[in-house]
């Protein structure tokens, strides 16, 4: 038998169970890879099943690689079939997708045919260019959900445009079907069509694949589902590998139910996979006690013959910005003692959003950081296009700013009118601006006149810029671009509009800390976080987000922002049951990265939005057991349907223009403007936070001595001071905040920032 003996008792039985169906419910860690893997050779090479009639699925083509390694590493794997769901219905629609009335050679569209195909449709019908985005979202939902174009309508019936939407999705599958193309649902549906119509193509496959194994169960969708129901329909031998707890995309399609229906449709077996690999017993214990309280489950509780480990550190901060020092100050103190090198720690967020702190933190301290699976802040496009705003208003010059920005948002400008703009621009000797904001253009009248309303507010945020920067970043986002309502139908609007108040909350920080600083030395800052290309990513902290993080695993791992309404969040048209279950597995997800040390942060207070909001901890450390506090259940409950985001706030838990996140109807008014916060329930009194927590934290050993970081001794106000990155400051003041002396420095080109002395990589150039 082929490496069975390297298998625990409940997967050697799994393994060994190979003919009907099998339900295997892998808790985190359990080692699900090796599982399959071992299963598959067992068949080949126990079995004397020939690898042409094995076919594995798996979500990502990077898991697929690595089952198909592992196996190539135990036998001969050629014949069998490792693919992604997307990539195994290619292979199968390549051979008979003829009998759809396709041609076999067909393409295959990506984004970019597909919004040309949409851009054409809705210009023939004169839609606003804005419906790109809506039909585009809408058709891909319908596709997720199996709904025909005939059938669009009547499904949608309540909604507005569903006549609209319905008309154009049925032109855009002519359009595709015209030109033997597929988009990417198209391979899933076309399959199942197949396979469902064609006799001879159904028996073929279901002859060919004797065994079936299907990886990540959880992310099925119902089409997904259906299909491999269809292909075991004669042999019956599925082996269906997941973890409802895991189940974290049901907003993509993914159903949880699945795993439910599998049980029933297949009068299946089950093994529990609860034996964990990675992470220590006071790790599991804290998932455990998160997760049993979902109810859509099947009961399990993981384990470990690993040590007890360190204890669970639960930290509060008094705000978010000591939130971050306490991340770093605690990285700096792990690696400068050598035990874990900056590539094993990971700060895991729920918003995206909140990574700000932390990447400025880290340039601010000399750590190498990436962000996984996603852009550093400053280089997110939203708030590069805001910030082109901010630059072309301080040097009119800037030309590059200009065009990045001439049709943000939407101002029907072509392209073909930007490359005269250009030229004109050129033979002229003048600049974007100087010409947009003059008398005289040498265009038509229609592109004149676009040119000119595109001047005139380059004009008055050219003046705004003189003024107070906060003001003027208002200004811009709610005046000028109106970014709720820009952004109200983008599928990703809720995240750039997350990214955009945390901006706000960038330039207010700068505000506070810089007396009279103007929009140009703002704009100096934010260069020195923006230039980054020369860290060492091979040794970085890892900062993701929850959902980027699966299947990642770190020594040591961070999860901050735990304070009720970032984590659990809160969405409007949800069921909030549904809502709930979801982000407490996203929270057993988060939790269970961690191998050796977990860190569980949450700050009293968090400047969201425009404003100081005073938080609760988050829901979840207290059914860990780290947070108790005198909340009870239905004001808990109260305040999560108090806005169409959530908050906490005056009169039980409701809240007006400057509530958390905000409604779209009242955001549209000022989202971003300042506003005074009341807070409703038993958990703040007096603005104070009355809740207590537990801690495994301790006072850390001190860090060894570095040659790159001042003493205390050495750093007095008056004296300058060197920093590697932001170059040379005069200290102003010295403050001792706990066991942290912190010197706030004026740099010449940075501006005024507070570092904590014995960790800041700073040292004494003059008295």
């Amino acid at each position: 038998m082929h490496g069975i003996e390297e298998l625990n008792d409940v997967q050697k039985q799994a393994v060994l169970d190979t003919e009907g169906a099998v339900l295997v419910t892998a808790g985190a860690g359990s080692g699900k890879t090796r599982l399959l893997t071992h299963r598959i050779a067992h068949l080949i090479t126990d079995l004397d099943i020939k690898p042409y009639n094995i076919l594995a699925i798996t979500f990502t083509n990077k898991a697929a690689n690595e089952m198909r390694s592992r196996l190539e590493t135990m036998l001969d794997a050629e014949g069998i079939w490792i693919f992604t769901f997307h990539a195994a219905c290619v292979r199968i629609l390549r051979g008979y997708i003829d009998k759809l009335g396709y041609d076999k050679n067909f393409t295959i569209y990506g984004d970019a045919e597909i919004k040309a195909i949409v851009k054409r449709i809705c210009k023939k019908h004169n839609y606003e260019d804005d419906f790109n985005k809506r039909l585009l979202s809408a058709i891909s939902d319908a596709k997720n959900k199996g709904i025909s174009p005939d059938e669009y309508e009547a499904v949608y019936k309540f909604a507005d445009d569903a006549d609209i939407v319905a008309e154009a999705y049925g032109e855009y599958q002519k359009a595709l079907k015209s030109d033997n193309a597929l988009d990417y649902d198209d391979l899933l549906i076309l399959t199942l069509k197949l396979l469902q119509t064609s006799a001879e193509a159904r028996e073929y496959y279901q002859n060919k694949f004797r065994y079936i194994h299907i990886d990540e169960f959880q992310d099925t969708n119902k089409i997904q589902y259906d299909i491999v129901k269809i292909l075991a329909q004669k042999h019956g031998n599925i082996f269906a590998v997941g973890d409802e707890d895991q189940c974290i995309y049901t907003w993509r399609g993914a159903s949880i139910a699945n795993i439910f229906d599998f049980q029933h449709d297949f009068s299946c077996k089950v093994y529990k996979l609860e034996q964990n690999y990675r992470s220590t017993s006071n790790i599991l214990q804290v998932a455990n006690r998160i997760i049993k309280g979902n109810t859509q489950r099947l009961d399990k509780k993981l384990w470990t013959e690993n040590a007890d480990g360190n204890k669970v550190v639960c930290f509060c901060a008094d705000t978010d910005g000591f939130e971050a020092d306490y991340v770093v100050r605690t990285i700096l103190e792990l690696t400068h003692r050598g035990d874990f090198n900056y590539s094993d720690c990971a700060i895991l967020l729920r918003l995206n959003a909140l990574s700000r702190h932390f990447e400025e933190r880290f340039l601010q301290y000399g750590i190498a950081h990436k962000v996984y699976g996603g852009f550093k802040f400053y280089d997110r496009k939203e708030v590069k296009d805001v910030l082109a705003y901010a630059r072309l208003a301080v040097n009119t010059y800037d030309d590059e700013a200009a065009f990045r920005i001439i049709n943000f948002p939407k101002r029907q400008i072509g392209e073909a009118s930007i490359e005269k703009l250009r030229e004109y621009t050129e033979s002229v000797g003048k600049s974007v601006y100087d010409v947009v904001t003059g008398d005289v253009m040498p265009f038509n009248a229609a592109l004149s006149g676009k040119l000119h309303a595109f001047g005139n507010t380059l004009k008055v945020l050219r003046e705004k810029a003189m003024g107070d920067i906060l003001d003027f970043f208002r200004y811009l986002l709610n005046d000028v671009l109106r970014v709720t309502d820009l952004f109200a139908d983008d599928s990703e609007g809720e995240a750039r509009l997350e990214n955009l108040n945390e901006l706000i909350g960038s330039v207010r920080e700068f505000a506070k800390n810089n007396e009279g600083a103007g929009l140009s030395d703002y704009l100096q800052m934010v260069s020195l976080y923006s230039d980054t290309d020369e860290m060492d990513d091979d040794n970085a902290v890892t900062i993701a987000t929850v959902h980027s993080a699966k299947g990642l695993e770190f020594p040591v791992v961070f999860v901050v922002g735990l304070e009720d309404g970032l984590f659990p969040s809160l969405r409007k048209n949800e069921s909030a049951a549904d809502h709930i279950e979801e982000e407490r597995r996203l929270m057993y997800v988060a939790v269970t990265r961690a191998k050796k040390w977990l860190y569980l942060t949450y700050a009293k207070s968090r400047y969201l939005y425009g404003e100081t909001q005073y938080k609760l901890p988050s829901r979840f450390l207290t059914e860990a057991g780290l947070v108790e506090r005198p909340l009870a259940a239905r004001d808990l409950d109260s305040a999560w349907r108090g806005s169409a985001f959530g908050g906490y706030g005056s009169a039980g838990g409701s809240r007006g223009d400057s509530g958390y996140g905000y409604s779209r109807d009242s955001a549209r008014r000022e989202p971003f403007g300042g506003g005074t916060y009341s807070a409703g329930g038993d958990g703040i009194e007096n603005g104070k936070f009355v809740g207590g927590y537990k801690s495994g934290y301790g006072k850390k050993p001190e860090p060894a001595e570095k040659s790159s970081a001042a003493s205390a001794t050495d750093i007095r106000v008056g004296v300058i001071v060197k920093h590697k990155r932001l170059g040379k400051g005069k200290v102003i003041g010295l403050e001792k905040l706990g066991n942290n002396v912190y010197a706030k420095i004026d740099f010449e080109t940075g501006g005024v920032m507070q570092l904590a002395v014995g960790f800041a990589p700073i040292t004494v150039v003059e008295e």
